[in-house]
């Protein structure tokens, strides 16, 4: 399945599923994503997985947003139909012979989050090639 993604507007620091169902989060175990919460609430690292035309200027929108110091999320609908939000730690583009893929780590808050679990893959990014 393929996602529209936009980029909001100036006032908006996020990137917008459009069109598409809702992003399918996966629980990153990696130290650097865990240490990256450092705070007194609970925020969870996940890796989302976008199909996108445009990867390339959305990992760019992150990257101008983090230079100047600034925010992004990914805005989305999740299974109920509800607005969500989540804040992006890292992005990257992958481009596969189907297209751009937009990988996207972002905190989730815990309350009822669920997860796509993969017991047999530890390592996330074996099925991607090295940029």
């Amino acid at each position: 399945m393929w996602y529209i993604l936009g980029t909001g507007n100036l006032m908006d620091d996020k990137i917008t599923i459009i069109e598409g169902p809702p992003p399918v989060f996966e629980h990153v175990n990696d130290g650097w994503a865990m240490g990256l919460n450092e705070s007194p609430s609970l925020s969870v690292p996940a890796l989302t997985r976008l199909r996108t035309f445009n990867g390339p200027a959305l990992v760019q929108r992150c990257y101008t947003a983090w230079h100047q110091k600034s925010s992004i999320h990914l805005h989305y609908r999740n299974e109920m139909g509800l607005e969500q939000t989540a804040p992006i730690l890292a992005a990257r583009n992958v481009e596969t012979p189907e297209g751009h893929v937009l990988l996207l780590w972002v905190y989730l808050d815990g309350d009822g989050v669920e997860y796509e679990m993969d017991a047999g893959d530890d390592d996330q990014m074996d099925d991607f090639p090295d940029e």
